[in-house]
């Protein structure tokens, strides 16, 4: 069978520039740190850098070895999805998406770390008195290409063989 490089290929590059359009309409309107109240109490727009991973996690270091060390770990997980789709054999779309997803979304924070040392993110959750660091739209769809892959090898789709 042959597989769909479009269906890899598109919605990775749509995910990237729909992220990377959102990121330069936030930094064109706010203020690094500004607090736009979208959903007053649960959800507001805020430019913050990240020179971390998720979370903040490595973000106060002054060393260059979280950068680079990130840097790497992006390029190697790029490098680890395109030759993960390249190896499998058959069409099994359901796959296709969910490395696509998490390849678009890895693309846009790589091209964030290249461009700038860091990350932008400004979609800020909170609820009551809990409150979700600030991610951007390429950590949402890395996020939910995992939950796709998740799901899908739960409900009992193969990685093997063809379309379950």
């Amino acid at each position: 069978m042959k597989r769909d490089y479009a269906l890899f290929i598109g919605p990775a590059l749509a995910i990237l520039l729909i992220d990377q359009v959102s990121k330069w309409l936030i930094i064109r309107h706010l203020e690094l740190h500004q607090i736009l109240p979208i959903i007053p109490g649960f959800f507001n727009l805020v430019l913050v850098t990240n020179r971390g991973m998720a979370f903040g996690i490595f973000s106060q270091t002054t060393s260059g070895f979280p950068y680079y060390f990130l840097l790497a770990a992006t390029i190697g997980a790029i490098v680890v999805i395109v030759s993960f789709f390249c190896w499998t054999k058959g069409n099994r779309n359901w796959l296709t998406i969910g490395l696509s997803t998490i390849l678009g979304g890895a693309m846009g924070n790589l091209m964030d770390r290249v461009r700038f040392g860091y990350v932008i993110d400004f979609l800020d959750f909170s609820l009551k008195s809990y409150h979700w660091p600030a991610f951007n739209l390429a950590d949402s769809a890395v996020t939910a290409g995992t939950f796709w892959l998740f799901i899908n090898i739960m409900k009992g789709k193969s990685l093997k063989g063809g379309e379950h």
